[in-house]
């Protein structure tokens, strides 16, 4: 914001009306950066190997209640890459 308040110095940290910088909310550091990345890829591997393996079952005609469960699998994971990329995109902002 242009009138003092609220404004951003850098690396994330928040700068009071007195030019106090308060710490920033996350920490930033690089290996935090490459730990949510790692996640994230490890993740979206887990949702695509679900995946496959309920087409693979759906295909062949196994049970339904087991592709029923590898998709609930599926949709659960996508939840928690989708999470780990909202943090780690808000990590990158700072």
């Amino acid at each position: 914001m242009r009138n003092g308040h609220g404004r951003r110095g850098g690396r994330g940290e928040e700068i009071t009306p007195g030019g106090v910088r308060a710490p920033p909310i996350w920490p930033t550091s690089p290996c935090m950066r490459g730990f949510f990345t790692v996640l994230l890829f490890l993740a979206m591997a887990a949702t695509l190997g679900v995946l496959f393996a309920g087409l693979i079952g759906l295909a062949r005609g196994s049970d339904p209640a087991r592709s029923n469960r590898l998709m609930r699998w599926r949709v659960i994971l996508q939840g928690v890459a989708l999470l780990l990329l909202l943090v780690l995109l808000s990590l990158w902002r700072q």
